[in-house]
């Protein structure tokens, strides 16, 4: 049975090699930089399941004082199937709803149907929103 709690500095590698082997990780967008600030804020963690094998699942959780944000979901691919995604999205909502937050969002990649379907099962809705954004770091993004 896998364990959920706060990340710390010493599990940003295993949760990298978990982000990478899901996929999630993208070149202009650092996995360790983002994790660091995360463990590092107040208002936002890095939420890990392990076993005895190490890290099998990973969300980050953070919030904006309004919204409540999930990123990083990610369960070793020899462990899906087995009710950890779900289990990290609730304790993603707990997180949230321990803070006074009412709403949790999240953003899937248009591509990603499977995940669309996942956060679909779970209740998720398509908001009515458009996600734009910009960067500001001057790191080259390919487009399309």
């Amino acid at each position: 049975m896998a364990a959920l709690r706060s990340l710390t500095a010493a599990d940003a590698d295993a949760a990298v090699a978990l982000w990478e082997a899901a996929g999630l990780t993208r070149p202009w967008n650092p996995p360790h930089t983002d994790f660091d600030r995360a463990i590092a804020g107040p208002d936002s963690a890095v939420l890990g399941l392990l076993d005895a094998d190490g890290m099998v699942g990973t969300v980050m959780v953070g919030h904006d004082g309004h919204r409540g944000w999930m990123y990083y979901l990610a369960v070793a691919p020899e462990c899906r199937r087995e009710g950890l995604g779900r289990m990290l999205v609730e304790a993603a909502e707990a997180w949230i709803g321990e803070r006074g937050i009412v709403k949790a969002q999240l953003m899937v990649r248009a591509d990603n149907a499977d995940a669309a379907g996942f956060y679909r099962a779970l209740g998720y809705q398509l908001q009515d929103a458009a996600v734009l954004g910009r960067r500001l770091d001057g790191a080259a993004r390919p487009t399309g």
